[in-house]
């Protein structure tokens, strides 16, 4: 049958099961924001209206992570859509499945320098998994399930739709396509395959996965890396969890692999690299065979990759070959989903146990936590975890993003939101809103710090207007608390541009936008105010006093192998 385009859209989005667009309108995307209004879909769709297109783009991603479904994200042109831009790459770093849908300028406008005509396909190409200008009615519903296949598939990431303004007038046919007849629609069919990355997942070479069951049995200290890769794919961390206990030796994770392995785990070593355990990197420089599972060996974990578990075989086991020996040269790799991988060395990998290597490795303690009556970052975690066992935590970046890694033991997939890859400030507030609108009934905390939550404050009115209980905790320091640690380890102690002796009196900030606030300096009085907060149901801002010169330990420089601590 035949409908206006933006109906075409709206009904897309339900035949892909989407209930919540985060989005903020302008006058290009008017006639899809229109359709919200028309023909119930309002009631169908939330659409949450955020102070800034940046806070749509966090939220959205946020949606993605915490619930594994695809975020939906609506903009303007021009500026609109440009300030998404720090958003789809937030997402593309960290393999999150997000549909931007942008509406640009007319046909007729194109390439004259309209008001607010912009080139985003074209500034959004290197951040995008694929990105699409439709420029006729009739490609519209195809390139939206497009779309959606390739945001989900293979190594998820972002995707964006930019629509000319005069399509929105027109209509063309419509025929309801469920996801799961995709592939048997002609049409379709040729779309997604002429598409540019390849959705179809191979299946691991079982050579490759008996030459790895081989490199097993000869090992003697082998060490289990585990990255985002087994977050992204769905199914993956069961199979995870049997392989490394089957398999009996130590576990370390990247930041983004948080949650593949409970954090109490007896086997679970920590974070590995800049801010890693003790016992992660000492494991790494002596284990003689690594397995990494879905993680790019970036810089802040290879922080020397020459160096880098050098005495090992290293084993990269990812769906993306391109990430194979980019970072770190490899002595054995298989190619495919990490789901899938895990199940055929689940089925032949005997019961292994290495005693001797895992007392060796679990000898490394960390330095003893400080409890003097002054509030300390990982008080807050401490108190966070008892005051809400199993909650979501988002967090922005910084010192308190390690300290929210290292001290709260993060059980499940989805319930650490934190931008690993990109290293976003501004990303929490949004992403912790995201989470929360997709898991209503799961307390939601942001960890943040006072530098970062400056960034998007403004976000608070959103909270505050559709009643999102989003628990946020400032880590204030009053500065730019990693920016400092590095000035003061690394620059001789010239603190420069990082002091924030300035406003806003956070307390007060809460309590304009209509929100609970609180300030606490002591861990009793952060436990009756969480206590509190989280029976309240509502959100709440607690600005936590922190120690100024309150360092993440340990620490390796950039660039210098992984155990070279300077803090110890």
């Amino acid at each position: 049958m035949k409908m206006k385009t933006p109906q075409i859209l709206m009904e897309c989005l339900l035949e892909q099961g989407v209930d919540t667009v985060f989005g903020y309108p302008g006058g290009t995307i008017l006639n899809v924001y229109d359709e919200l209004e028309l023909h119930g879909y309002k009631d169908k769709i939330r659409h949450i209206l955020t102070a800034h297109e940046q806070g749509a783009s966090h939220a959205a991603d946020g949606y993605a992570r915490a619930t594994g479904k695809v975020g939906v994200c609506f903009a303007t042109s021009g500026p609109g859509a440009t300030n998404l831009t720090t958003g789809i790459a937030t997402a593309y770093y960290d393999s999150s499945p997000v549909v931007f849908i942008t509406v640009n300028v007319a046909e007729n406008l194109i390439g004259k320098d309209s008001f607010q005509e912009v080139d985003i396909t074209g500034i959004t190409m290197p951040i995008t998994k694929c990105n699409y200008l439709v420029r006729r009615a009739e490609d519209l519903a195809d390139v939206i399930r497009e779309a959606f296949a390739i945001a989900r598939s293979g190594r998820p990431g972002p995707v964006l739709i930019d629509i000319l303004k005069n399509i929105t007038y027109e209509e063309a046919e419509y025929e309801y396509l469920p996801p799961s007849e995709h592939s048997k629609h002609g049409r379709l069919a040729a779309m997604l395959r002429r598409a540019s990355h390849d959705l179809r997942t191979p299946e691991p070479d079982h050579g490759d996965i008996d030459k790895l069951l081989d490199m097993i049995e000869e090992a003697k200290k082998p060490l289990v890396l585990v990255g985002g890769g087994v977050i992204r794919s769905r199914g993956a961390v069961p199979e995870f969890r049997k392989f490394f206990e089957r398999l009996g030796a130590p576990v370390a994770s990247t930041i983004m692999g948080g949650g593949a392995c409970p954090g109490n785990h007896p086997l679970f070593t920590g974070m590995i690299g800049m801010h890693g355990s003790h016992a992660s990197n000492h494991a790494a420089n002596e284990c003689d065979l690594l397995i990494a599972i879905g993680c790019r060996f970036s810089d802040r974990v290879a922080t020397d990759p020459k160096t880098f578990a050098r005495q090992a075989k290293i084993v990269h086991i990812d769906i993306d070959r391109a990430e194979v020996d980019k970072n770190v040269q490899t002595d054995h790799h298989i190619i495919g989903d990490a789901r899938r991988v895990l199940e055929l060395l689940n089925e032949k990998l005997p019961a292994h146990d290495y005693p001797e290597w895992k007392e060796w490795v679990f000898s490394h303690k960390e330095l003893p936590l400080k409890k003097d009556g002054i509030l300390h970052a990982h008080e807050v975690l401490e108190t966070i975890q008892s005051a809400a066992p199993g909650a979501i935590v988002a967090t922005d970046v910084g010192q308190h993003q390690m300290w929210a890694a290292q001290y709260y033991h993060f059980d499940r997939p989805g319930q650490l939101v934190t931008s690993g890859g990109f290293g976003t400030m501004g990303f929490g507030l949004g992403a912790a809103m995201g989470a929360k609108m997709g898991n209503p009934d799961t307390p939601v905390f942001l960890c943040t710090g006072d530098g970062c939550f400056r960034m998007n404050c403004h976000e608070l009115c959103t909270l505050e207007h559709y009643n999102i209980p989003v628990i946020i905790l400032i880590f204030n320091n009053h500065t730019l608390g990693m920016v400092r640690q590095w000035q003061n380890l690394l620059y001789g102690q010239r603190y420069s541009q990082t002091d924030l002796d300035r406003g806003p009196d956070f307390v007060k900030l809460a309590e304009a936008y209509g929100l609970q606030g609180a300030r606490c300096g002591t861990q009793e009085e952060l436990e009756a105010v969480l206590k509190e907060a989280v029976a309240s149901n509502k959100a709440w801002v607690v600005d936590c006093a922190i120690d100024k010169d309150a360092m993440v330990h340990p620490m390796v420089p950039g660039g210098a192998p992984v155990t070279n601590f300077l803090l110890d």
